[in-house]
Formats: structure tokens, C-alpha cells, sequence
């Protein structure tokens, strides 16, 4: 009789546990997503397809620098998805095993281009041009920490223009604020992806700058390693390569990995 009881017992608690487990499953989550600025038009814009196709899964978007979004993992910033604008932070992070590296994929491309206020008079055909060119503040990303900076930073190294526009820099903390400077006319000048170019009616694009005068423009995703929530994570990132999603990215201007 006790062997009958102790077996209902256990077939009461397994499927107690059964339940509950199911439940867990079904509990609605919420994933951080730190992306580069430069996709937040996009991401944005995908959100409520990915909301109505997973309504258990919120996502709280993070944007900023690549540097400073890297930065903030390293120190241990709750997030389960890193989307950056170059593959030099993501490295980074791979190298101290702090992404999952089956999760990791490049997802989308961009190019880099030279940008003056509607207004401007400027005529720049070639960069060349650039070192005589009478400009008193040319806007770019800062050099250490946001990608766009830094392939313009390649860029004028290639043409051996760095030490002679150097005083002239205006360095913003990510590329929209490299928009910024340029659309309030506070930089005669500036070097941003297409797509936030693109963002702007108060800014025009002089040129786009050669893609063999700086490395790819790259831009890799991955699960952070510490997600408290990685399936969730896996999902919105198999999200992002799907055909509508996609569709999205190439309406603002980006270009598939």
C-alpha cells in the first residue's frame, strides 16, 4: 500500500514539474540588444514585425559606439545580443570568450561617405582634394572607440592626410552625432555610413569614398556568452537574416554580409 502511494506521489510531482516546466517556457522574457547607432533606424523598424512574430520576447534596444557598447560588456553590462558596426570589436570580445561563438554571423554591410550641409558650396569630386580644400571643422567618429571614425581614420591615413587635417577634426562619440555636427552646420565637413547620410534632408552627399580606402565595413552579431536568456537571444538574431527583415536593412541602405 505505502509502494502504491509513494508511486502516485512521484507521478503527482513529475507532472507538478512537468507543468511548471512548461510554464517557465512560456514566461514571456526580455533580451538587451546593444547595437551600433548606425542601425538603430533599421532596428527600429523591424520591431514590430519580430514583436508580432515572437510576443513572448521583448527586446530593450541599447545604442551607441561599438567601443563603448564592447566596453560596457567587458564590465559585465546585462546584455544577450551585441550588434556591431565593425568586426574589431567583436574580436575583442571573442578573444576574452565573451560572445558564444556559434551564434556569431556578419550580417550586413555598409559604405562610407563624405557629407556637407544642404547649403554648401563645396565641390569635391575626388578626396584628394581634401588637403587643399578651405574648410575650418570637419565632424568624424572618435578614432577609438566608434568604427565610422576609425575607417575614416584609415582612410586619411591611406592618403596621408591625417597630420594635415588633424587640427580640423570635430570628433563625435558615434556616428549620428557626426550627422548632428554636419546638419547644424557646426562642421563644414563630415565622414558617415551611407545610411545615416541617407537619414538627412539638411545634409548632402559630396561623395562616396572608394571601399578599397578602408577595410569592409562589416557588421557582426552574436550572442553575448553570460545572456541569461540565449534562446531568446538565438531567435532574434535568426530573425534579423530572414527575407523581410532583410528587405527592411536594404530599405535604409544596407547591404547583405
Amino acid at each position: 500500500m505505502k509502494r502504491r502511494q509513494f508511486t502516485f506521489f512521484l507521478v503527482g510531482l513529475l507532472s507538478t514539474l512537468l507543468i511548471f516546466a512548461c510554464s517557465i517556457r512560456e514566461q514571456p522574457v526580455t533580451i538587451t540588444v546593444s547595437a551600433a547607432a548606425s542601425l538603430q533606424d533599421g532596428l527600429e523598424a523591424i520591431a514590430p514585425q519580430f514583436s508580432t512574430a515572437y510576443p513572448k520576447i521583448a527586446v530593450d534596444y541599447n545604442f551607441g559606439a561599438s567601443g563603448a557598447l564592447q566596453r560596457q560588456i567587458e564590465q559585465g553590462a546585462p546584455v544577450d545580443v551585441f550588434f556591431s558596426a565593425a568586426t574589431k570589436q567583436m574580436d575583442a570580445l571573442a578573444d576574452k570568450a565573451l560572445i558564444l561563438p556559434s551564434s556569431r554571423q556578419n550580417l550586413l554591410t555598409n559604405r562610407l561617405v563624405l557629407i556637407a550641409p544642404t547649403a554648401s558650396n563645396l565641390n569635391i569630386t575626388n578626396l584628394s582634394q581634401l588637403k587643399d580644400t578651405d574648410i575650418s571643422r570637419f565632424a568624424v567618429g572618435e578614432f577609438r572607440s566608434v568604427p565610422a571614425g576609425q575607417y575614416a581614420e584609415q582612410v586619411f591615413q591611406k592618403l596621408d592626410f591625417l597630420d594635415a587635417l588633424q587640427s580640423k577634426f570635430v570628433f563625435g562619440n558615434n556616428v549620428r552625432s557626426v550627422l548632428s555636427a554636419v546638419e547644424s552646420g557646426n562642421a563644414d565637413l563630415g565622414m558617415v555610413y551611407a545610411t545615416d547620410a541617407a537619414l538627412s534632408e539638411r545634409v548632402k552627399v559630396i561623395l562616396t569614398v572608394p571601399a578599397d580606402a578602408h577595410s569592409p565595413i562589416t557588421y557582426p552579431i552574436a550572442v553575448v556568452q553570460n545572456s541569461p536568456s540565449p534562446e531568446a537571444a538565438q531567435t532574434f538574431i535568426n530573425f534579423l537574416t530572414t527575407e523581410p527583415a532583410q528587405a527592411i536593412f536594404q530599405a535604409f541602405g544596407f547591404g547583405q554580409s
